[in-house]
């Protein structure tokens, strides 16, 4: 080798030592817990599974999860500074937008150690326009925290969330924060958490004074006392005095305490057998003396049953509480292991893995997060997507620490992984090694008495994905110029990858690009994200609500398509019949059916050109132009003769369709929301009146504290720049929230006003 090609080479091999001990050091300089070489911290990220905990933090907006998150990553060692909200310099709400508002909006994932355990941890947002992120989170976590403001106890969007893990049948541990407010009150937290979630609390702490003058808790396990020291200049709540209750204590709190113990034994000894039996035949003349450890185990078996739900208490922005929090988690919440995949046997030692959220890089593109459930995931590696079937290569293998990333060779099953290479891949897709090893999995699942054999080759062997809301607002989005269109397009089609709540559709009459999202705020984020992120400056239409249409009556019609093409002729005659359904789901869906006769006539090929032409018809109503709700589609009749295309019988059925609908007289569904609101007792006369105008029903007052909890529905389209006037009407003394109850017909004044105003005579 040449001196000057030995100097090239020197000089290369230098510049990637250098950028990768720069990577390092970025990283090391604010996760202070990373071991000094690349060496080491390879050997850490693979710990064994029973060691693994992936958790999320789900709560109503405002409940402080973003904080006890901040107080984790600081105790455990992760960070070297206490991030704070309000100042901007928190770890998970990294977007500009999130710092700027102090909202969470995308969800976060960090990974650190506590207690020789690996946790891994999703802050996920409050607010309801990014309730899909709550969703796509918890389809891949094995338990949760739900954190409350204690003296708010449930509130609307932790009913949301609470149901979300219930559907994914996830374990939960309740943190009751914020026990240093002035109307914090643990009775009235612990009976809303029994009577709206329909749950059962298991008190494992008591707090330890109240109001400004809470200084710790006392475990009801252990009868230890944890004081924390009253906050001061340069206290981080790191170190807190632990030791056993003795009679010294406020005769009080020893009341209470033995009380709540007693209690915390039997409500454990009804839900779980074995310490049962075990009060029963070794402690049956002092229930009080059962060890801890075996009352600790036995909260274990019924958290992981979701029998019961361990709560504990503390405040997280006054830095208590959140240590033993931790010990909860670990304690409490399952492993991988303990969270039962029929996938996990079926794929045996092979990968498979779920994606479940994706970002895009302007240097690596698009990165992909997956939750590994079996196998071992390797950089440079191909990969098969079962859903896309297709073959994609992952170049880089990253372990997510918020927005800073470190790259490994390789992640064990149990762990969650970003991935950088998979261009392809998108929110729900199921990863495994090969195609061979999918087809392998789908044998053994067909041997698989338990899973019958109903479903298609790959049916059974893929991971469910994620259920994707529809959107209740849309408004028309324009670039500057039209040599930014492409451009647009560009970003566009990013955000919808990212976020799948996010649609976006061209009006056909007008051919503008349309905007479609879960809410003012959440269409207000997007558009600040594109001139943000993409540079580009565009003009946003009015916000519009998505209306629904459905019919009135039953109608039946028949219809004739008769056209050549070329030389060919087409011709196909098509009878059918539409009429309501059920409208009391909010999702209530547009079945089809056939007749006997036509099924048994139908090749499967005309089948689905029928179904297509139904469908496509279901997508713009007759009135104007809403997607359809709550209508059936029954097909009587499909005659045709010989050499007729499959596209001309589905241009048959929709042109049908269209007469049949008409007929049957269009009815617009309108988004109803419920409504919750807290607002002071002298403010709510005007409250009440404001929403009577907006045509809102009041289901419910209830006392909170001085404060009044106002439960009502109103439509979303008089909610327009709500926000603005409750702030004029209450002074700024009330806070709301709105969540999507169902949609209803419109009565036909408002229906005729509404047609007007869409027609342009108002």
């Amino acid at each position: 080798m040449c001196d000057r090609t030995f100097r090239t080479f020197s000089r290369m091999m230098l510049g990637r030592y250098l950028k990768r001990c720069r990577v390092i050091y970025q990283v090391r300089r604010h996760y202070s817990f990373l071991p000094d070489d690349v060496k080491s911290l390879r050997a850490v990220v693979n710990p064994d599974v029973s060691k693994i905990r992936n958790i999320g933090i789900m709560a109503h907006i405002d409940a402080g999860k973003t904080t006890t998150t901040e107080r984790m990553l600081y105790y455990s060692g992760y960070t070297r500074a206490l991030g704070d909200v309000d100042d901007g310099d928190t770890v998970t709400d990294f977007m500009a937008q999130e710092r700027e508002r102090g909202i969470t909006i995308q969800s976060a994932a960090v990974t650190f150690d506590w207690r020789s355990h690996r946790i891994n941890l999703i802050d996920t947002p409050g607010h309801v326009d990014f309730t899909l992120e709550v969703e796509r989170a918890l389809r891949v976590l094995d338990g949760a925290v739900a954190v409350f403001d204690a003296s708010a106890g449930v509130e609307a969007q932790t009913l949301t969330v609470w149901r979300q893990a219930e559907k994914h049948h996830i374990p939960c541990v309740c943190f009751l924060n914020k026990m240093d407010k002035p109307k914090a009150d643990l009775s009235f937290s612990i009976e809303s958490i029994r009577q709206k979630l329909k749950a059962n609390p298991v008190l494992l702490q008591i707090p330890v004074g109240s109001g400004r003058n809470f200084t710790g808790v006392v475990d009801l396990l252990t009868n230890q006392k944890l004081i924390w020291k009253p906050r001061s200049i340069g206290d981080d709540g790191r170190t807190f005095e632990s030791k056993p209750l003795d009679h010294s204590d406020e005769p009080e709190l020893l009341q209470e305490v033995n009380e709540a113990r007693a209690a915390l034994i039997e409500q454990v000894a009804d839900l779980d057998d074995e310490l049962a039996d075990l009060l029963l035949t070794d402690f049956s003349d002092n229930f009080d003396a059962v060890p801890s450890i075996k009352l600790q185990e036995a909260v274990r078996r019924v958290t992981l049953a979701r029998k019961g739900v361990p709560v504990l208490c503390g405040s997280s922005l006054r830095n208590k509480g959140v240590q033993p929090l931790l010990d909860a988690i670990v304690a409490y919440l399952p492993n991988p292991s303990e969270r039962h995949h029929d996938l996990v046997r079926w794929y045996k030692e092979d990968l498979c893995a779920l994606a479940f959220k994706v970002l895009h890089d302007k240097q690596r593109g698009p990165l992909v997060f997956l939750r590994i459930y079996s196998g071992t995931l390797k950089a440079q590696t191909a990969v098969h997507n079962i859903n896309r079937n297709s073959i994609e290569r992952m170049s880089r293998l990253l372990v997510p620490f918020a927005d800073q990333h470190v790259e490994i060779p390789s992640m064990t099953a149990g762990n969650i992984a970003l991935t950088v290479g998979l261009k392809q891949t998108v929110t729900g897709d199921t990863i495994v090694s090969s195609k061979a090893s999918a087809a392998a999995a789908a044998r053994r699942a067909h041997k698989d008495k338990s899973t019958g054999t109903k479903h298609g080759e790959h049916a059974s062997v893929v991971l469910s994905g994620v259920e994707v809301p529809e959107p209740v607002f849309f408004c028309t989005i324009e670039p500057p110029t039209m040599a930014k269109q492409t451009d647009l397009e560009n970003a566009l089609n990013n955000l919808q990858r990212e976020d799948p709540s996010l649609k976006v559709r061209v009006d056909p009459d007008s051919g503008q690009t349309v905007l479609c999202g879960m809410g003012e705020l959440h269409i207000e984020i997007i558009h600040d994200r594109i001139r943000r992120e993409y540079g580009i400056e565009t003009h946003l239409g009015p916000l519009q609500v998505a209306y629904r249409e459905t019919v009135l009556h039953e109608a039946s019609t028949t219809d004739t398509l008769d056209r050549t093409v070329g030389e060919r002729r087409h011709v196909v005659t098509v009878e059918l019949q539409v009429g309501p359904a059920d409208l009391s789901s909010t999702t209530a869906s547009c079945d089809l059916a056939f007749t006997k006769e036509v099924e048994g006539q139908l090749s499967k090929e005309l089948k689905d050109a029928v179904e297509n032409g139904v469908h496509s018809s279901y997508l713009q109503g007759p009135l104007l132009g809403y997607p359809l709700q709550g209508v059936t589609t029954l097909i009587q009749n499909v005659n045709m003769e010989q050499g007729t295309s499959p596209a001309m019988v589905s241009a048959c059925v929709s042109r049908c369709m269209l007469k049949a609908l008409r007929l049957a007289g269009g009815q617009v569904l309108e988004p109803v929301m419920s409504l919750e609101m807290t607002v002071d007792e002298e403010h709510l006369s005007s409250v009440l009146g404001d929403l009577a105008q907006r045509r809102g029903t009041v289901s419910d007052i209830q006392g909170r504290h001085d404060h009044k909890l106002l439960l009502a529905t109103v439509p979303l389209a008089e909610m327009m720049g709500y926000s603005t006037i409750l702030r004029t009407i209450t002074s700024g003394n009330a806070t709301f929230s709105l969540a999507l109850d169902t949609y209803e017909a419109m009565n036909l004044q408002d229906q005729n006003i509404l047609l007007k105003r869409m027609s342009g005579l108002l």
